[in-house]
């Protein structure tokens, strides 16, 4: 069984933002504690609560966050002003959790699927030697070509945004339609009312771009442990620049997996065969690096 709990913080901002844990019912020790960083236009509570409740099942205690503009937190539907202001407020919240006492000596994983993975990425370059890992589902390093404008396009969006940056005004692909392949779970999401639906507002379109095209720039200074995942099929984010990320990374532990025929959307978008396959690979990847006391544990116990 598993214990949900949801509970609002405030930001730096003065903003509320909407929080969630799941956690095993019995009082076992967990084995360790994940972070999710939901995707762009996604949240937590619905769209990311399955995934959770699997690695709950796998004997890990859950947290996760709306950001601001997303889900159930406060901030204008679908807008990011300021992509650092979010990573700021997700590091804020999950360091938190991690400085509890009870939290010490625990080990502490990130999991962040598309722009999550960025959002992931960004903590990790924050804070280099506070996690012990991460989980990327799909990141986005680069957004595929098919959901991006022509480059005339964004030059001209480029300039519009500092005179109307919140405008929905930014030519694309529905995102849902080519980002999960079961129609039920698109269905799902369009009738998720914490899911924003709109075409994306010109800031924070221009945010997501600037954001990619600066990770692209610097995979080579990933060095923190991590699996990354990606569908063959996927039309929203890069498999290539997953897989580049893997080949030039500074990270002596690093996984890659492409799966053929999958998705945009590998943790809750694909048949429940595929499902099975891709936790599969993510819990296995978990235990395996959670069943070892690393130095940094180690130190602070000693600290301690």
């Amino acid at each position: 069984m598993v214990k949900y709990g949801e509970d609002y913080v405030l930001n730096s901002r003065g903003m509320k933002l909407f929080t969630c844990s799941w956690r095993p019912e019995e009082q076992q020790e967990p084995k360790a504690m994940i972070f999710l960083c939901h995707g762009y236009g996604m949240e937590s509570s619905i769209t990311m609560n399955s995934t959770a409740i699997r690695l709950v099942n796998a004997g890990f205690v859950v947290y996760g966050i709306d950001y601001e503009g997303h889900g159930k937190s406060g901030g204008l539907n679908g807008y990011i002003q300021n992509f650092d202001h979010l990573v700021d407020d997700v590091s804020s919240h999950f360091s938190s959790i991690c400085d509890k006492e009870e939290n010490k000596g625990k080990m502490r994983f990130l999991m962040g699927e598309s722009m999550g993975g960025a959002v992931v990425l960004l903590l990790a370059r924050k804070k280099p030697e506070f996690w012990d890992g991460a989980v990327l589902v799909a990141p986005m390093c680069k957004l595929a070509e098919e959901i991006k404008p022509h480059p005339m396009v964004i030059k001209f969006l480029t300039k519009l945004t500092r005179v109307i940056p919140t405008w929905k005004i930014v030519p694309s692909n529905d995102i849902i339609d080519v980002a999960f392949k079961e129609s039920h779970i698109r269905k799902q999401v369009r009738e998720n009312e914490y899911c924003y639906k709109g075409r994306p507002r010109l800031k924070t379109a221009h945010q997501l771009l600037t954001t990619s095209l600066d990770l692209e720039k610097n995979l080579h200074q990933v060095g923190m442990p991590f699996i990354v995942l990606h569908g063959e099929d996927d039309k929203v984010t890069d498999k290539h620049v997953s897989k580049l990320l893997y080949e030039v990374s500074s990270s002596s532990d690093k996984t890659f997996k492409l799966y053929p025929n999958m998705w945009h959307g590998l943790l809750y978008g694909e048949s429940p065969q595929n499902l099975e396959i891709v936790f599969g690979d993510i819990i296995g990847w978990l235990n395996e690096r959670a069943s070892v006391t690393n130095q940094r544990i180690e130190t602070e116990l000693k600290h301690a």
